[in-house]
């Protein structure tokens, strides 16, 4: 009884939601996509930068067999704060910070097209086991990498959505 009366209410709801003039969802321009599977990712030497570099191949969908139109160079800055000090002044929460610039140059002129900065904070349990605790770090810089690839991609997407891939032509 209560799914039929609100039926009208659904079939209300999605007309006006398809009146929305102008709405394109953000992948479904062929330039967005095109050009986030052509760029190439340098990341620097490391276990963070190994998975940022995968995450991010990853989110682009990279094409290895084209050859890429973009660059990417990477930055990357870790820290790690003790939290959750207990009275005998061991840490038993950390908080781990991953901070990743990316410079984004057009090939073959290698002008920058785009630069940008993102940061994550996470925080993640240490164990009084020594296994545990490495196993906990390393989780949380996976975790982090994997965030820090997504807001980049999303800033990526946008800008290519309004027309960023379109100044590579200029310069």
């Amino acid at each position: 009884m209560r799914v039929l009366a609100l039926a009208p209410l659904a079939a209300v709801a999605a007309m006006a939601l398809s009146g929305c003039a102008g709405f394109q969802p953000l992948y479904a321009q062929d330039a967005v996509v095109k050009n986030l599977a052509a760029i190439q990712v340098d990341a620097p030497a490391g276990r963070t930068g190994y998975l940022l570099r995968q995450h991010l191949d990853d989110a682009f969908v990279k094409d290895h067999g084209a050859a890429p139109a973009y660059e990417m160079a990477l930055t990357i800055a870790e820290a790690r704060y003790p939290r959750g000090v207990r009275v005998d002044n061991v840490a038993t929460r950390y908080e781990y910070v991953l901070t990743t610039g990316y410079t984004l140059k057009a090939l073959p002129s290698g002008a920058v097209a785009k630069s940008g900065q993102v940061r994550v904070e996470l925080t993640y349990d240490s164990a009084d086991q020594p296994y545990a605790s490495i196993s906990a770090q390393q989780d949380a810089q996976d975790r982090a990498a994997e965030e820090a690839a997504r807001r980049i991609e999303l800033e990526l997407a946008v800008w290519l959505a309004n027309g960023g891939h379109t100044a590579k032509a200029q310069k």
